[in-house]
């Protein structure tokens, strides 16, 4: 991620390894099957940015073998520790206040990242100065604002509590500066920023396992803010977590749309 005093997802929390974790449950084959669909193999040069865990820069390394390079980089590293060797280098960088690190890659890539940046428009150049012409970049964010709900099917008070603390968890990030409508801009913003053959897609899983295990990861992380902001009560959580561990509700996540171009 990148550096705000506001940063409400800190990597360093215990439950951060949680919600990333279920972040691979859910989005590893999206963002797998597109670079597959781009032929990234031995040789390539690849930036993960904003990297967090550790299971794409993992997949990455194996593709390119030992005469790539995957550079994976966060502000806090930690996680990534067990990751950091040949092809793999880690290092520390603020995608959202410094220059890229490297420039010349054929694949620059970051998922859930730019929508809590505050200037995500200088990220995204940044990216973009960093591939070689000819390499692609895909950007892969939340679009909150497009289903706002944890449970689309909102039937009863389990569900319209879920709703509500989900509600409360968005306004929190706002406040802090996320962009909770920016997945459905990536088109138009990449190919504002140079980029060709502009595509994008979206993946929304309406009931999975590992949604419960982010809900609960994302709402104990968060607890504090929430109950200190007015926007719910302790004894509000603790009957959502009790519901969520039940397995009784379909939670959804917010759509996760992929967008990707070419350099010239």
């Amino acid at each position: 991620m990148t550096r705000s005093d506001g940063y409400l997802l800190d990597n360093r929390q215990p439950e951060a390894g949680e919600r990333f974790d279920a972040f691979a449950a859910l989005f590893d084959a999206t963002t797998l099957r597109h670079f597959e669909a781009f032929g990234v193999g031995p040789g390539w040069r690849c930036w993960e940015a904003g990297a967090g865990g550790t299971s794409v820069v993992s997949w990455l390394a194996k593709k390119v073998g030992p005469t790539g390079k995957v550079l994976a980089t966060d502000i806090d590293t930690s996680r990534l520790t067990s990751v950091a060797r040949p092809p793999v280098e880690v290092r520390v960088h603020d995608l959202g206040t410094e220059e890229p690190p490297m420039e010349g890659f054929d694949l620059v890539h970051a998922r859930l990242v730019l929508v809590h940046v505050p200037d995500r428009e200088r990220a995204l150049r940044s990216m973009v100065k960093a591939l070689r012409p000819g390499g692609r970049l895909l950007i892969e964010d939340a679009d909150p604002a497009l289903q706002p709900l944890l449970c689309p099917d909102e039937h009863g008070p389990e569900q319209q509590l879920a709703n509500r603390l989900r509600h409360g968890f968005r306004k929190l990030l706002a406040d802090r500066g996320a962009d909770l409508s920016y997945g459905r801009k990536l088109p138009r913003l990449l190919r504002e920023a140079g980029l060709r053959r502009v595509e994008a897609d979206a993946y929304f899983p309406v009931t999975s396992p590992a949604c419960a295990v982010l809900e609960s990861a994302t709402v104990r992380q968060i607890r504090g803010e929430l109950v200190g902001a007015g926007l719910a009560t302790d004894e509000d959580i603790d009957r959502h977590l009790a519901n969520v561990a039940s397995g009784s509700m379909d939670l959804a996540t917010a759509p996760m749309i992929s967008a990707w171009g070419r350099k010239d």
